[in-house]
């Protein structure tokens, strides 16, 4: 398997440190609304990784985290807090908050049949964890204090601008965290926050003798070192984390533990919607229910996402997700046709399959090949349908009792030259949700939509 990995700017062969246990870590959402499609396509590619990775024959143990502690409403370590902002949105605590989008976010998941992860990390069950460390990172003299918070500083961790290449003298202040006249450096960023007087922030645990919480960036290296120890294999997230919130990650995470956090970095690109940036004063954050009232499934989704390459712009509109709907239907009508036919195994087929997704995730060639595909097995597709998770062998029932009956009945219409009778069977075969094709060689039936 080659990987692109963003921390060498390169492909590299995949190298993992346990082939019978390879630690994944994804950053997971904050749950503070309702999570959208831009959301899902990371975690529809990263489930694609976890298969590949499963089919070349590695054990793996994956931590997903949901951002269930308040933090600030961007990189910056000043705004608005984002379950706060939620809260007050839905006249729910945010506590309510955070347990009902957590929820909302996990019927999703399993709505595209996304594997679960190994372990769920909700960040509120670490604050220990967090406590402790920030505890290191001070004994190490990695950190001071001033009256909003704790922070490190980044000045004292030299490769701290190595990953995202960045220019740090070139920062201006405000472009990329607020500016406080109490930092010593630009890019210095909270590992705690403390509550000032009269602040509003529900979310709250005593260290330093003061009411605060967790920096935003502090809980994925807390977990990671709870729950998969220090150096894992793969850490993976979206392209807008590299300069700010993994960054920092790395920082406090080497600096604390003075080991590498992740042996191979995977990042992915973010959607547009017909051209613009999701946001919801443009109404275009479209949720899978958004897409069920439209008539599209959420492996129609899911197909539109693996159409496309983890590393590629993606721009999504209701058109292209009909274009996807329809190559799945047309995958789905082979297996329809595997029912009836004898096929062959496609072992070949398969193992070239697996050989382009270990080629760095390329399921836009891999389902190239799948298009080409004529006369395969059941059982061909049941290999394609767990290398990619759409639900083909799902949705592809065969015709029931009934409908069998209706087809005979159409069969033998069509044999008696009673046309209209077999025009008014094959109406009814329709709305049942197949349709017969006649062919030389007999008729068969397929799938409608």
């Amino acid at each position: 398997m080659k990987l692109y990995n963003t921390a060498s700017r390169r492909l590299e062969t995949f190298k993992p440190i346990n082939p019978a246990e390879v630690k994944i870590y994804t950053c997971g959402p904050t749950v503070y609304s309702m999570p959208h499609i831009g959301n899902f396509a990371a975690y529809v590619y990263w489930d694609l990784l976890i298969r590949v990775l499963r089919a070349d024959g590695y054990g793996v143990k994956r931590v997903l985290n949901l951002t269930d502690v308040g933090h600030l409403s961007s990189d910056s370590d000043d705004g608005e807090d984002k379950l706060e902002k939620g809260a007050r949105a839905t006249g729910r605590t945010v506590w309510e908050v955070a347990e009902y989008f957590a929820g909302k976010f996990l019927e999703d998941y399993a709505k595209l049949e996304l594997i679960q992860p190994e372990v769920i990390a909700r960040a509120t069950d670490y604050i220990a964890e967090d406590e402790a460390l920030v505890e290191l990172l001070r004994e190490k003299g990695y950190t001071y204090e001033t009256s909003d918070g704790v922070y490190f500083d980044t000045s004292k961790f030299t490769r701290y601008a190595d990953f995202a290449d960045l220019k740090l003298d070139q920062l201006r202040a405000g472009a990329r965290v607020n500016f406080s006249s109490e930092k010593r450096n630009l890019a210095d960023f909270a590992v705690w926050k403390f509550i000032r007087p009269g602040e509003k922030h529900d979310m709250r645990w005593e260290y330093l003798d003061r009411p605060g919480y967790p920096g935003w960036h502090l809980e994925c290296s807390s977990i990671i070192h709870a729950e998969l120890g220090e150096t894992i294999d793969i850490h993976t997230g979206g392209v807008d984390h590299v300069p700010v919130h993994h960054t920092d990650e790395i920082a406090q995470s080497e600096a604390a533990f003075g080991v590498k956090l992740s042996n191979y970095w995977l990042h992915c690109k973010h959607l547009t919607v017909n051209g613009e940036k999701i946001s919801k004063s443009l109404g275009n954050g479209y949720t899978l229910t958004d897409l069920a009232e439209r008539g599209f499934s959420p492996f129609d989704f899911k197909m539109w996402v693996l159409q496309g390459h983890y590393q590629s712009e993606r721009d999504f509109s209701l058109e292209s997700l009909q274009g996807a709907k329809n190559r799945r239907l047309a995958w789905r009508n082979q297996i329809a046709l595997a029912y009836q036919r004898t096929g062959d195994d496609g072992k070949e087929t398969v193992d070239e399959i697996l050989a382009t997704l270990n080629d760095n995730l390329n399921s836009p060639a891999a389902f190239a090949i799948i298009d080409q595909v004529k006369g395969m097995s059941v059982e061909f597709w049941r290999q394609v349908d767990d290398l990619f998770g759409l639900g083909l062998m799902v949705d592809a029932l065969q015709p029931n009792a009934e409908v069998m009956d209706l087809l005979n009945q159409r069969e033998m219409a069509r044999i008696a030259k009673d046309f209209a009778r077999a025009d008014q069977l094959r109406d009814q075969i329709f709305a049942r949700g197949f349709r017969v094709l006649d062919t030389a060689s007999g008729w068969v039936w397929q799938y409608v939509a």
